[in-house]
């Protein structure tokens, strides 16, 4: 079951308890499921409960036991556990991991990606500044990514180097200041400039250095962003990537390929990757793509556990085991390669 199957089943569940009379609500079109929060449990959770029990003139918690009865109806929830004031924490069964892992194989890097055009025009306009350059280049790529076109105006004329150097597309872009349909939508918020000159990183590591802070955070712009180290988030999301690459490349080898099916220990890394969609979808309504880095850390941290794991070791042979785990490294890989392209940035085989 993967995280929209899980969401339309919420609302199948609300849409039995109204008609069989527990509830008295309008059913939403919409339900957020997302991992766990603190105190929480399972697989994914969702504030469905909290949401409905105002209109339904009923305790959050007594509107969760609700919908919890007919969530285990579903042979796929294993478990489901009513936590804090009223949040559902369900856990699915071992196939899940698989469903997940398929549906991402199957998409590639434009897993999450609207799969029709939304009909949105946006017109983005920012300050003609390097830094703020990059996240509307950046946010139109996600904005793209959900199904939208966009159309970025400067307040004065972009530098030549922010696209030979930094890949920021410019041309036929407006930089009279004004839009032909309007004055278009300011990137909100404005990120704060950066005083040095992020070029000599090159073009990933100064996107990356430009685009990893939050809006309101003065970029750092130095060597730190080139070294090949743990400290160093950037280095971490495409080495996580890199190793899949490998890990694949040596499977081959010993003669066995991916299979999705299910995978123990993983459920952090299943967790983050199910929760892909949102984030982009998030980031582009937000303009945020600095919460797609941070993603992309979380992703990249909870991938590398996994990958030493999932070769055969000595004289083992491949095992089902084996092939799950390589189909989840190939997809956690996958996920990471997208989420950087959307970033404007490289995710090398080999480092």
């Amino acid at each position: 079951m993967t995280p929209v199957e899980l969401s339309r089943t919420v609302l199948h569940a609300v849409r039995r308890a109204v008609d069989e009379g527990e509830l008295s609500v309008t059913v939403p079109e919409r339900a957020v499921v997302t991992p766990p929060g603190p105190g929480g449990c399972g697989d994914y959770a969702t504030n469905i409960a909290l949401q409905l029990s105002r209109a339904a003139e009923q305790p959050p918690r007594r509107v969760a036991e609700i919908l919890r009865v007919r969530l285990l109806d579903d042979q796929r929830i294993t478990d489901v556990v009513v936590t804090g004031a009223g949040f559902l924490n369900l856990s699915l069964e071992g196939a899940a991991s698989a469903a997940l892992v398929e549906e991402i194989l199957r998409r590639g890097r434009r897993y999450g990606h609207a799969t029709v055009p939304s009909g949105n025009i946006v017109r983005l306009r920012c300050p003609a500044e390097v830094r703020a350059a990059v996240v509307a280049d950046a946010t139109a790529r996600l904005l793209r990514s959900q199904g939208d076109s966009v159309r970025i105006t400067y307040d004065g004329r972009p530098a030549p180097e922010w696209e030979s150097v930094l890949g920021v597309g410019i041309k036929g872009v407006d930089t009279q200041g004004a839009d032909i349909d309007g004055a278009g939508v300011t990137i909100r918020p404005v990120p704060v400039p950066t005083s040095d000159d992020p070029l000599s990183l090159g073009r990933d590591a100064a996107r990356w250095a430009l685009l990893y802070p939050a809006a309101h955070d003065r970029p750092r712009i130095n060597g730190d962003h080139l070294v090949q180290r743990e400290t160093n988030p950037l280095f971490r999301v495409r080495y996580a990537h890199a190793r899949t690459r490998a890990l694949l490349r040596n499977a081959d080898d010993l003669g066995f390929r991916p299979e999705p099916g299910p995978v123990s220990g993983a459920e952090a890394l299943i967790a983050v990757l199910g929760d892909h969609p949102r984030i982009l979808a998030a980031a582009a309504t937000d303009h945020t793509p600095d919460r797609l880095a941070r993603h992309l850390v979380t992703v990249a941290d909870a991938t590398l556990p996994l990958l030493s794991a999932v070769l055969p070791l000595g004289e083992e042979k491949p095992s089902a085991a084996h092939r799950a785990r390589l189909a989840l490294a190939e997809a956690a890989g996958t996920v990471l390669a997208g989420g950087l392209s959307l970033l404007g940035i490289k995710a090398p085989d080999h480092l």
